[in-house]
């Protein structure tokens, strides 16, 4: 293992950029411990899965404390995520640590950061065009927001990848009048109960580095704190073209 100062750096980084866009958690930390650290596709979800669980707690009860979370929207993205996600620990379970499902896992993972990167590089013209059409029907908006909880929760599952920029750029659209930030934290606060459950099977499959996981907890939790702290902030359009490009690079070098 190598030394835990830099997992530690790497969680403190992730969260802060976890805390202050929404994006970033599984689709650079798992790449990460894939590209640098060198951790097995299985291993890296897993262990990022509940890092991301634990460190999105605590910027949803920092968020929650400051009034920002759409509850509602959560619970209709739950309604989806969830089952899907059950669904796909079920299909991991009877796949096991196999070199199949660890290519599987890889692929998945290159295809979200690919959906990702254009997701965060037109989210400013995702939200003109939404901003512009017709408002959808309240009766739309829920199957939508049931369907968008379906899609990340196959994801998430299968990558700990999605939940972030793919989350934030479809309810962008969904949801146009809403502030950036009561997005960014209602997305963050949907993000719990899945990367929970998730990150829970995974660790019953014994796909869960413990100690790299407390070492990421040590700087991804003051991380977060800082990130929610310091939401909107900086500029939107420099971070938006960094992680765009950053998060496409990556994604062809998984897949």
């Amino acid at each position: 293992m190598p030394h835990s100062w830099l997992y530690t750096a790497s969680g403190l980084f992730v969260g802060f950029l976890v805390g202050m866009t929404g994006v970033g958690g599984g689709s650079l930390m798992t790449p990460l411990l894939i590209l640098l650290f060198g951790a097995k596709p299985q291993s890296a979800v897993g262990t990022d899965l509940l890092y991301a669980a634990v460190t999105k707690i605590v910027g949803t009860g920092l968020n929650r404390h400051m009034g920002v979370v759409n509850w509602k929207i959560v619970g209709w993205q739950m309604a989806g995520s969830l089952p899907a996600g059950l669904l796909c620990l079920i299909f991991l379970h009877h796949a096991g640590m196999s070199d199949a499902a660890s290519r599987l896992i890889q692929v998945v993972l290159g295809v979200a950061l690919l959906l990702t990167a254009p997701a965060i590089l037109l989210k400013p013209r995702l939200r003109t065009w939404a901003e512009g059409r017709k408002p959808l029907s309240n009766t739309a908006e829920t199957v939508l927001t049931v369907l968008l909880g379906i899609l990340l929760g196959t994801l998430v599952t299968l990558s700990s990848v999605g939940a972030g920029a793919v989350g934030m750029a479809a309810l962008t659209m969904l949801y146009p009048r809403l502030t950036t930030r009561t997005l960014v934290a209602t997305d963050i606060a949907h993000a719990v109960p899945l990367t929970l459950i998730a990150g829970g099977g995974h660790w019953l499959e014994g796909a869960v580095d413990t100690a790299v996981l407390l070492a990421l907890l040590m700087g991804s939790i003051p991380g977060i704190i800082l990130g929610t702290l310091c939401a909107g902030k900086l500029h939107e359009d420099t971070q938006r073209w960094v992680l765009g490009i950053l998060l496409a690079v990556i994604g062809f070098r998984m897949i």
